[in-house]
Formats: C-alpha cells, sequence, structure tokens
C-alpha cells in the first residue's frame, strides 16, 4: 500500500520510461495493421502520417527505429485507451467481439443443419440477397459432402459477418467463378 506522499510524487524515471516503452509498442502495432483495419481507427493526422511513413520503410534499420520512437513521442500527447480497444477488437480479444464471432458461428452451424433458420434471417433482415445465400448454403453442403474445402461455408460466414455489420454481403459469386 502506498503513503499519500508516494502517490502525490512524480512517476519515477524508470515508470516513464516503461510507459514510453509501451506507447512505442503500441506505435509498432498500428504500423504493423493492415491499411483497411488503420483507417478504421480514429488517428490524428501527424501520427497516421507518421505511421504510413514507417510502413514505406522496408529495412529494419535505424532509421526505422527512430521513426518508431517518434511515433511513440506523438503517442504521449495521444488518448491511448481507444487505440487499445480498437486494437483488441482487430486481435479479436475484446470480449463483445469475441461474443459476435461466436454468435455468427452458431447462426452459421443452425443454418447448415436447418433450412428455416433462413427465413429467420430474412425476418431480421428483410433487405438480405435470400436467393444468394440459399445458393451459399447448398453449395456449403455439396463442399461437405464431397469432402472439398470449404469455400462456401467460410462465404455464408462472411455473409453473415456483413448483414450484422449492416454493410451490403459481398458477391460471393465472383468467388465461384475463380
Amino acid at each position: 500500500m502506498s503513503t499519500p506522499e508516494e502517490a502525490l510524487a512524480p512517476p519515477s524515471k524508470t515508470q516513464r520510461k516503461r510507459a514510453m516503452e509501451e506507447l512505442q509498442a503500441l506505435g509498432e502495432e498500428l504500423v504493423e495493421l493492415a491499411t483497411d483495419r488503420l483507417n478504421k481507427i480514429a488517428l490524428p493526422d501527424d501520427l497516421l502520417a507518421a505511421v504510413r511513413e514507417t510502413r514505406r520503410m522496408s529495412r529494419h534499420d535505424d532509421a526505422r527505429r527512430r521513426q518508431l520512437q517518434y511515433i511513440g513521442r506523438l503517442m504521449r500527447d495521444v488518448d491511448p485507451a481507444p487505440i487499445r480497444n480498437a486494437l483488441a477488437a482487430v486481435r479479436g480479444e475484446s470480449a463483445e467481439e469475441t461474443g459476435k464471432l461466436h454468435r455468427l458461428e452458431r447462426l452459421r452451424a443452425e443454418l447448415m443443419t436447418d433450412e428455416k433458420v433462413l427465413f429467420r434471417i430474412a425476418s431480421a433482415s428483410p433487405s438480405i440477397d435470400l436467393q444468394q445465400l440459399r445458393s451459399l448454403r447448398r453449395a456449403a453442403l455439396l463442399e461437405q459432402a464431397q469432402g472439398k474445402p470449404p469455400r462456401s461455408f467460410r462465404a455464408i460466414f462472411r455473409f453473415l459477418k456483413e448483414l450484422e455489420q449492416g454493410a451490403p454481403p459481398p458477391d460471393s459469386h465472383d468467388e465461384h467463378e475463380l
């Protein structure tokens, strides 16, 4: 337990250094993110520009190390909590995101075993392309029966995920033409 004097004292040099290293590691995670995921995170313009500049650096040398330190310095002026939460969601570590994925997997499993689930999905989202979902289900069942790779099975999951996010589901007919 700390005394009131310790609580009011400024952080030690070691604590400050550890905090800086943590912010720099957070910046490194941002650099390693896929572009589409990075764009979903609200970052200040200067930090975003620094992250993009670091991504263009092909060699992992001292210049890149200094750039990552610069990102860490920029991170000091930003509240890291929303960035941590966004990165946790991207990694699937947030309980909410994990629960959502499990719910979609259960829905897909129910859909594969019972065609009546199609109508339940259609009543929840009347704007979906029910024919496309039905054809994906038939193709996935055929794939399972023939022991083929589960392309349509995965496409159903993507369809349901896009449906839940409110975006129009991807056109899976393009995948079958590959």
